[in-house]
C-alpha cells in the first residue's frame, strides 16, 4: 500500500531544508532515524541517494523520494521482523535467518564476519541503517558475481583484470 502523497509532500517539505525542492543526503541523513539515538550511517544515505537519484544530481527530488520512502518502510518491515528479541538491532543469528529468508546460504563464520564488518557501534550486532546497508552491498555483490556465474553453478572463473573491473566498477558506482 502507498504512502499518500499528500503526507509524503509535507515530509518532504520538512526534510528539504533549504527549500530547493531536492533533498541532499545531509538533509536525508539528518532527517533519518536509526532507531538508536545515533544518526544514521552516511554510507547507508550516499547508497540510498544514489540508488533513487535518476537524473544524477546528487538529491532527490520529490517522485524519487517517494520511491525512497517506500524502499525505507520495506526495509524497516523486513527489519522487524528478523529483529525476534525486539532489541532493535539484529544479531548474528537473526542476520543468519534474515539471509537465509533472502535465498542465501552463509556459514555462520560469514555471518559473523558480516556483524562485524556492518556494526559500527562495537555490540555486536548490527542496527536497521547498517542492516540495510549490509544487505544492499551484499545485493550488488551477488548481482556482480552472477553475471559471471553464467551457468548459475555458485562458481566463476576469472582473471584478475576481469575481478578488478568488476571490483572497481562497484567501487566507482557508489561514489
Amino acid at each position: 500500500m502507498a504512502a499518500d502523497p499528500n503526507y509524503l509532500w509535507g515530509i518532504f517539505q520538512r526534510v528539504d531544508k533549504d527549500r530547493s525542492n531536492q533533498i541532499s543526503a545531509i538533509e536525508l541523513g539528518q532527517a533519518l532515524s536509526n532507531g538508536t539515538w545515533t544518526p544514521f550511517n552516511p554510507e547507508t544515505v550516499r547508497m540510498m541517494i544514489g540508488m533513487f537519484d535518476r537524473d544524477r544530481s546528487g538529491t532527490i527530488n520529490f517522485q524519487e523520494f517517494q520511491q525512497l520512502w517506500k524502499y525505507v518502510t520495506d526495509w524497516q518491515t523486513t527489519f522487524r521482523s528478523h529483529d525476534r528479541d525486539n532489541s532493535g538491532s539484529i544479531d548474528n543469528q537473526e542476520l543468519n535467518v534474515a539471509l537465509t529468508s533472502f535465498g542465501y546460504r552463509m556459514s555462520p563464520n560469514f555471518c559473523q564476519m558480516l556483524v562485524r564488518k556492518f556494526d559500527r557501534q562495537g555490540r555486536g550486532t548490527i542496527a536497521f541503517d547498517d542492516f540495510v546497508q549490509c544487505c544492499v552491498s551484499l545485493q550488488t555483490l551477488t548481482d556482480a558475481f552472477r553475471k559471471h556465474d553464467t551457468q548459475q553453478r555458485g562458481v566463476v572463473t576469472i582473471n584478475y583484470e576481469q575481478f578488478l573491473e568488476m571490483v572497481f566498477s562497484l567501487l566507482l558506482s557508489t561514489v
